[in-house]
C-alpha cells in the first residue's frame, strides 16, 4: 500500500452560490465539514468546482481562500488546468502561483478528439511548465477522448512529476493494465465513486470523490477499510451510499451533490447556467434517498 499524501480520500470541493456570486461562508462551512469528516486531500476547482463557469479573478479568489481556510491541515490539490490549446495552457501553469499546493490535476484535452501521440506531447509541455507534480484526469465521458493505459504508462514512466491519474473511464479492466504495470511513484485514484472499492481491491490507492462532499465520514473509513482489506467492512458502507449515488448525477454534475449539500444545509443549490438547479422531483427523490443514511 502506498503511503502518500495524495493517497486515500480526496474531495472534488464544489463551489457554492448565492445569488449568483461565491458563497465563501458555505465554502468554509463545508471545508471545515470535509476535514473533520476525514478525508486525506481537498481538491478545489475540479469539475465538481465548477471552474469553467468561473472567471480568473474568482479562480484565484476561491483557491487563495480554500489555501487559507485549510492552513495546512490537509494537500490542497489545484484542479483547473484543462484546456485545449496546450501552448496557451502550459504558459497559464507556468506563470500561474502555485504555492501552496501539492500539485495540479489538469484533464486530458478535450474536443477535438487528439490520438495518443497529441495527448503525450500535451502532457509532457505540461509537465515542462508545472513547478508542482501533476496528476492525469482521464474522463473521456467530458473530454469526448480516452487516455490509453499506455499512454498513461508511458507519460508515468517520462517524467516523475506525473504522481499519479484520477482515471475516470469507468472501465476496470483499463484500470487494471494500469495498475499492473505503473511505476512505483504513480498513484492510481479512482475518478468514479462507486469503483472505489473494487478498484482498491485491484490495487488502486484511493479515490477523488463527489459524495464526500456531503458523507465525508462514510466515504473516507470505506476507503481506509478497503486499503486495510476490511473489505466486507468497506462493501457495507459502499452499500449504505450506493442508492444515493445516481441522484447526484442524474441532472450532471455537481447539480446533484449541491441538492444533497442544501438538503443538509451546507450550501444553497444554485449552480451557474448552462446548468440548472435539480429539479423538484428528482430533488424530493434524494431527500427520501438520504434520509434513509444518517449523515454520521
Amino acid at each position: 500500500m502506498r503511503m502518500h499524501s495524495l493517497s486515500g480520500t480526496g474531495v472534488a470541493l464544489v463551489t457554492p452560490f448565492r445569488q449568483r456570486a461565491v458563497d465563501y461562508a458555505a465554502l468554509e462551512r463545508i471545508i471545515e465539514y470535509v476535514i473533520h469528516g476525514g478525508v486525506d486531500y481537498i481538491v478545489s476547482l475540479g469539475t465538481t468546482g465548477e471552474a469553467i463557469t468561473l472567471n480568473s479573478k474568482e479562480c484565484r479568489e476561491v483557491f487563495d481562500f480554500t489555501l487559507r481556510s485549510v492552513n495546512g491541515r490537509k494537500p490542497v490539490v489545484a484542479g483547473m488546468f484543462g484546456g485545449n490549446f496546450t501552448d496557451m495552457l502550459a504558459e497559464k501553469i507556468r506563470h500561474y502561483h502555485l504555492d501552496g499546493f501539492a500539485a495540479i490535476m489538469s484533464s486530458s484535452p478535450a474536443y477535438s478528439k487528439p490520438p495518443q501521440e497529441g495527448i503525450y506531447r500535451h502532457y509532457l509541455q505540461l509537465a515542462d511548465a508545472s513547478p508542482v507534480p501533476i496528476i492525469i484526469y482521464n474522463v473521456p465521458g467530458r473530454t469526448g477522448s480516452n487516455v490509453k493505459p499506455e499512454t498513461i504508462l508511458r507519460l508515468a514512466g517520462a517524467s516523475e512529476k506525473f504522481i499519479g491519474v484520477k482515471e475516470a473511464s469507468g472501465d476496470l479492466v483499463q484500470a487494471m493494465q494500469i495498475l499492473k504495470n505503473r511505476p512505483d511513484h504513480f498513484l492510481v485514484l479512482s475518478g468514479d465513486d462507486v469503483l472505489t472499492v473494487p478498484m482498491i481491491a485491484c490495487g488502486a490507492d484511493g479515490a477523488i470523490s463527489v459524495i464526500a462532499n456531503a458523507y465525508p465520514h462514510h466515504f473516507s473509513a470505506m476507503v481506509r477499510h478497503a486499503r486495510q482489506g476490511n473489505f466486507a467492512e468497506a462493501a457495507r458502507l459502499n452499500n449504505l451510499m450506493l442508492d444515493i449515488h445516481p441522484w447526484l448525477y442524474t441532472e450532471g454534475n455537481p447539480v446533484g451533490i449541491k441538492a444533497a449539500l442544501e438538503i443538509q444545509g451546507l450550501c444553497t443549490r444554485e449552480v451557474r447556467i448552462p446548468l440548472m438547479p435539480l429539479t423538484a422531483s428528482s430533488y424530493e427523490k434524494l431527500i427520501s434517498e438520504m434520509g434513509k443514511l444518517p449523515i454520521g
